[in-house]
C-alpha cells in the first residue's frame, strides 16, 4: 500500500475527493488513503471509474474523469475515502462507435481494466455470474511473505518438465486429496512429483478465463471452455482455483503453491496466451480491450473484421508498442510479485507478426521479452506455430534466448517408434539434439523434447487407438489432431487381450526411454507416468469431467510404467552426458556417435528401424561415462553392435524395455548377446552404460 498523504485532494467529483493520479502506475493501486486508477486509450473521448459494493451489479457511484486529469492518451485519477474491502470497480468510455472502422465505444458498457490484479463476477468454477454478467475488478494488497526465497537456476538441458492442468490434475476423487481441483490440490501432490524426479511443472493457463464460453449441451454433458486458452484478464489468477475466498489477496493460493515448489527444487512455469483473448469476434462480447482501444489491441481487416491467426476468433495485435508494453508489464509483475520461473507462450508465431499479420525477421516485441532485464533469469518457451499456417520449429526468432517446442521431435519420434519407413535419419537427429534445426550455439538451450502434451493423445492412447475419438466434444468427429503418429497395436481402444496389452506396455517404455534419453529439456503430459487415458480424445479442451481428470487409481494399476519413468528420470540426471556435451571425451569416444545394427555405422536407409547413439564424454565430477541406446522399431528380432570398450570396462544393460521393468532387475540376463551383439526383441529399447567390468555376460 502506497502512500498517499503527502498527495491532497484537488477536487470534489461525484461527492468524492479526487486529485490527479500517478500516470505510471497502471491499474487500481491501493495508497494510503485513496485508490490510484490509471487507464489508457488513444480513441476514447471520456472515461469514468465505476465503483461496485462487494458483490453488487448496480454500481454505486460513477465518477468522471475531467480531461484535466488526462495526459496523453492516459487518465489517472486518486480517489479518497474507498474502503478496498469493500468495493469492486469497472471502467466506462465514451468515444465514437464506428465498428468498420474499429470503434467500438459505448458509454454506458462496463469495461474491466486489462491491468486488474483480481477480477469478480465468476469466482465459482462453472457458475454464471449474476446480473449483465460483466466482470469488476478488485483492488489487492500484497502481504505474502516469501521468506528465504530464491530463484533455483537448473540449467536448461537438465529440465524434465510436467505439464498439468491445475484443476484436471486432482479433481478426480482417485486423487486422495483434501482440496481437489485447486492450488492447494497441487501442494497436496508435490512429495509424489518430488519423488517422481521432475524438476519443473507448466501449469496450463491459470489467469482468470472464462470457462462458460461458448458452453454448451451435447448428449446431455455440458461441455465449456475447460483447458482455459481463452484468458479473461492476464494481471489476474484463476480465483476458481483457489480453494477458499481470498478477497483482496487474490493469488495468494497460487503464490504459495510457488513457494512451495521452489522448496522442494521445483521450477514453476505458466503457459501463457497472448495469442487471442476471450473477446472473441465480431460476434463475441465486449468488456476490456475492445472497448478500450479495439483497433489497438486487435488486428482488424480493413472493413473492421477480426483478422484469426489464433483459431479463436480474434489476434492480439502484439507488435504493437502498447500491446507490446502490455505484455511486457504482464510477464514482469507474474515474476516480480509470483516469482514464476519461466512461460511457454501459446502459438508464439503469433507474437511474431506485424501490425497487417505478415512474419517478421526481427519482431520487436520477441526481442524486448529475449532482453528486458526483469526477464534475464527466466526459461521462454515457444510454441513455434499459429493457426494461420506459419511453422517456425527450427527458425522462431531467438537472440539465443528462446526455446521450442520440438514438434519435429515428437513427429519423427511417433513415426519411427511405431515403425514407419524413412525415419530413421529423422530420429537419429532429434535424439542428438535436433542439430538439423538448430545451430551448435542453440543446440544446449534450444529444443523442448516432447512425445505427449495436452493437445494430443495421452501416452496410453497413442499406443491404443489408430484414430482420434472426439465424438464427445459435439462436431462429429471433425475437430483435433489429424495426423497418423499414433498406432493402437492390434486393437482399438480398451482390451483385456494380454498379447496387446504386452505390446502397448512395451511401446510406451519405448517412447519414454528414447524421450528421457535424447539432448534438450524434456516435457511429458501429467498422467502419462501411469497411463492416464482421455478414451481416444486427442481434444478434450472442452471435457470437464473424467476424460480430462486424472484417475490416479491407474496409478496401482499401471505401477511398472510409473516406476520405469520414474528410474529413466534418475537414470538421466545420474548421466551427464546424455543431457549435453562434456568437455572431454571418454574412452576415447566422441561426444556423440551413431551405430545402426553395427557399431560405428551411421548410414542409413528407408528401411532401416533399428538404430544406435551413444554419448560419452566425462561429467563435472571428471568421471569418464558412456551411454547407449538401442532401439529396434521393427517388428521381427534384429541384432545391435555396441561399441567396444576399453580393457577393464563393459557394458550394463540398465533399461530392457521386452520384458517387464522392476528395478534391480538384472537385464543382462535377459537379454541373448554374442560378443558386444545384442539381440533385441521385436520393438524393444535397451539403455547401456559403461562399467568396470566386474564378470562376464553370456
Amino acid at each position: 500500500m502506497k502512500n498517499s498523504s503527502t498527495y491532497k485532494a484537488t477536487d470534489v467529483i461525484a461527492g468524492f475527493e479526487c486529485r490527479p493520479g500517478i500516470y505510471t502506475l497502471n491499474g487500481a493501486s491501493a495508497m494510503l488513503h485513496a485508490v490510484n486508477f490509471t487507464i489508457h486509450s488513444s480513441k476514447a473521448t471520456g472515461c469514468s471509474v465505476v465503483l461496485f459494493r462487494r458483490g453488487n451489479t448496480e454500481p454505486f457511484a460513477i465518477v468522471p474523469i475531467p480531461d484535466s486529469y488526462r495526459i496523453g492518451d492516459t487518465w489517472s485519477i486518486m480517489i479518497y475515502g474507498l474502503d478496498i474491502f469493500e468495493i469492486e470497480y469497472c471502467y466506462r468510455f465514451s468515444g465514437e462507435y464506428a465498428p468498420e472502422k474499429g470503434l467500438l465505444f459505448d458509454e454506458k458498457k462496463n469495461i474491466l481494466d486489462p491491468y486488474a490484479r483480481a477480477v469478480t463476477g465468476q469466482s465459482v468454477w462453472g457458475k454464471k455470474a449474476p446480473g449483465d454478467g460483466s466482470y469488476h475488478g478488485r483492488i489487492t494488497t500484497d502481504k505474502f511473505d516469501w521468506g528465504n526465497f530464491v530463484s533455483h537456476n537448473i540449467p536448461f538441458s537438465d529440465l524434465v518438465i510436467y505439464e498439468l492442468h491445475v484443476r484436471g490434475f486432482t479433481n478426480s476423487l482417485t486423487s486422495g486429496v483434501a482440496h481437489p481441483g485447486t492450488f492447494d490440490g497441487v501442494i497436496e501432490k508435490i512429495p509424489y512429483l518430488k519423488k517422481l524426479g521432475v524438476n519443473a511443472i507448466e501449469l496450463m493457463p491459470v489467469f482468470e478465463f472464462d470457462e462458460l464460453y461458448e458452453e454448451r449441451q451435447h448428449d446431455g454433458n455440458l461441455l465449456m471452455n475447460y483447458w482455459g486458452y481463452n484468458t479473461t484478464c492476464f494481471f489476474a489468477p484463476n480465483t476458481s482455483y483457489a480453494s477458499k475466498v481470498e478477497y483482496n489477496h487474490e493469488g495468494d493460493e497460487l503464490k504459495n503453491l510457488i513457494r512451495t515448489c521452489n522448496e522442494n527444487g521445483i521450477l514453476v512455469f505458466l503457459d501463457v496466451v497472448f495469442n487471442h483473448t476471450s473477446e472473441g469476434n465480431e460476434d463475441g462480447s465486449v468488456f476490456s480491450f475492445k472497448g478500450i482501444d479495439n483497433s489497438v489491441y486487435y488486428m482488424l481487416a480493413p472493413n473492421g473484421k477480426y483478422v484469426n491467426f489464433s483459431g479463436c476468433g480474434n489476434t492480439m495485435n502484439c507488435n504493437h508498442p502498447i500491446v507490446q508494453q502490455f505484455i511486457i508489464d504482464c510477464l514482469r509483475y507474474w515474476v516480480i510479485e509470483y516469482r514464476v520461473d519461466g512461460f511457454r507462450f501459446d502459438l508464439a508465431s503469433i507474437l511474431g507478426r506485424s501490425e497487417d499479420g505478415t512474419p517478421m525477421e526481427n519482431p520487436p516485441l520477441l526481442k524486448t521479452i529475449a532482453y528486458d532485464p526483469i526477464l534475464s533469469g527466466c526459461k521462454l518457451i515457444a510454441e513455434a506455430w499459429d493457426a494461420g499456417g506459419l511453422y517456425q520449429v527450427g527458425s522462431f526468432p531467438s537472440w539465443n534466448r528462446w526455446a521450442e517446442w520440438n514438434g519435429r521431435f515428437r513427429d519423427d519420434l511417433r513415426c519411427f517408434l511405431k515403425g514407419d519407413n524413412g525415419m530413421a535419419w529423422a530420429a537419429i537427429q532429434r535424439i542428438t539434439g535436433s542439430a538439423d534445426l538448430y545451430p551448435p550455439e542453440r543446440c544446449h538451450n534450444a529444443s523442448v523434447n516432447f512425445l505427449t502434451c495436452h493437445d494430443g493423445f495421452t501416452m496410453y492412447d497413442l499406443y491404443s487407438y489408430n484414430t482420434k475419438h472426439n465424438e464427445a466434444n459435439g462436431w462429429n468427429n471433425t475437430d483435433g489432431d489429424n495426423s497418423v503418429t499414433s498406432w493402437n497395436c492390434g486393437y482399438e481402444g480398451e482390451t483385456d487381450d494380454r498379447e496387446v496389452m504386452g505390446l502397448r506396455m512395451r511401446m510406451i517404455k519405448n517412447a519414454f526411454a528414447t524421450l528421457f534419453f535424447s539432448r534438450g529439456a524434456v516435457m511429458f503430459y501429467a498422467g502419462d507416468e501411469f497411463c492416464n487415458t482421455q478414451f481416444g480424445n486427442n481434444n478434450a479442451y472442452c471435457q470437464d469431467n473424467e476424460v480430462s481428470w486424472l484417475d490416479w487409481s491407474r496409478l496401482k494399476k499401471f505401477r511398472e510404467i510409473h516406476d520405469f519413468v520414474r528410474d529413466m528420470i534418475a537414470f538421466r540426471k545420474k548421466h551427464e552426458v546424455i543431457r549435453h556435451a562434456t568437455n572431454e571425451g571418454a574412452f576415447g569416444f566422441p561426444d556423440t556417435s551413431i551405430h545402426n545394427t553395427t557399431a560405428w555405422n551411421k548410414n542409413t536407409n528407408d528401411h532401416d528401424h533399428v538404430i544406435g547413439v551413444m554419448f560419452a564424454g566425462k561429467d563435472q565430477k571428471g568421471n569418464d561415462d558412456a551411454v547407449f541406446i538401442g532401439i529396434n522399431a521393427y517388428w521381427e528380432e534384429c541384432s545391435i553392435e555396441l561399441p567396444a570398450l576399453p580393457e577393464g570396462y563393459d557394458w550394463n544393460i540398465d533399461f530392457y524395455t521386452f520384458v517387464p521393468y522392476k528395478k534391480g532387475t538384472d537385464f543382462n540376463a535377459l537379454i541373448y548377446r554374442n560378443g558386444n551383439k545384442y539381440s533385441l526383441k521385436p520393438r524393444s529399447v535397451i539403455v547401456a552404460s559403461a562399467i568396470k567390468k566386474l564378470g562376464l555376460y553370456r
